[in-house]
């Protein structure tokens, strides 16, 4: 199976796994609408597309991963919500879409935002074909990953501490963004039970295209069209956040966006089976959105 093949088949998985939730009429379904309007408005499923094919390369039914893969995609989406909010980064555009809050406000934006989490633990608790000592260490992987020592600290890195230096902004941007990408393809080894060698190159492969992935994003929010980036440019210039291109300028992100992918790829250049990898870690390197 080709690259877009396997990406499509995967997204057509996850899309279809996500779009099952949160369905039922309840007293407060406009709390489910709302989770539905942001977890249902596409984006490029990344990290459950890592976890899937960790899964797949570690001998497993891809499929069986799925639970670990979208629970996880839960927290990324409730992280965005609140992002977006006006006490953070204050955004109105998400994925070319009015954001959460400025479509329910700000008061179901936050719940609904506070319901996905628990919500993810939850489905990994009960994935099926799963063993209780696997859901147990895809839980603790998950929670370290957006507890206080990862995502959320990286949140308050950006929000609350004034970082200026390059070393400053690599640990805000390994907290804040890098930790959930490492921690998706943590999740699909997990549920392959793949040696610990292997596991720990499937981490430094993450580790740098996660480290990729957001000096791109800072490059694009200088040079990126906002129809196709999907959220405003310029934004984090306009509210005084020192970047990546601030400090490397754009050619000096080039070439560490480059020597990152390099390093991915690396990382997994004994693999047997490593072609989707390879072609992922190009096509990011090239991302407009």
């Amino acid at each position: 199976m080709d690259f877009q093949a396997r990406y499509n088949a995967y997204l057509e998985a996850i899309d279809g796994y996500l779009g099952r939730l949160f369905t039922a009429d309840r007293p407060y379904k406009k709390l489910y609408e709302a989770i539905r309007y942001s977890l249902l408005s596409g984006g490029k499923r990344i990290r459950p597309v890592l976890t899937l094919e960790f899964a797949r390369v570690g001998g497993m039914d891809w499929h069986l991963a799925l639970p670990y893969a979208c629970a996880l995609e839960l927290v990324h989406n409730y992280s965005l919500i609140h992002d977006d909010l006006p006490c953070m980064d204050d955004d109105d555009l998400r994925r070319g879409k009015p954001t959460n809050h400025k479509v329910y406000g700000e008061a179901l934006a936050v719940l609904a935002g506070d319901a996905l989490q628990p919500e993810a633990f939850r489905m990994i608790a009960q994935a099926p074909m799963m063993s209780a000592e696997n859901r147990l260490e895809a839980i603790q992987v998950l929670a370290r990953a957006c507890g206080a020592d990862g995502m959320v600290a990286g949140q308050v890195l950006d929000t609350v501490c004034d970082v200026r230096d390059e070393a400053g902004r690599r640990e805000l941007d390994r907290l804040k963004t890098g930790v959930m990408i490492s921690a998706a393809a943590e999740l699909g080894c997990v549920a392959a039970k793949m040696p610990p060698t292997m596991r720990l190159q499937a981490l430094e492969y993450a580790n740098q295209i996660g480290l990729a992935f957001q000096i791109r994003d800072d490059m694009l929010d200088v040079t990126g069209d906002e129809a196709v980036f999907g959220k405003p440019v310029g934004s984090d210039r306009d509210g005084g956040k020192v970047t990546y291109v601030d400090l490397k300028g754009l050619e000096g992100c080039r070439e560490e966006v480059a020597r990152c992918t390099e390093r991915a790829k690396s990382a997994v250049s004994a693999w047997g089976d490593r072609a989707f990898l390879l072609e992922l870690a190009d096509r990011l390197l090239q991302r407009e959105k």
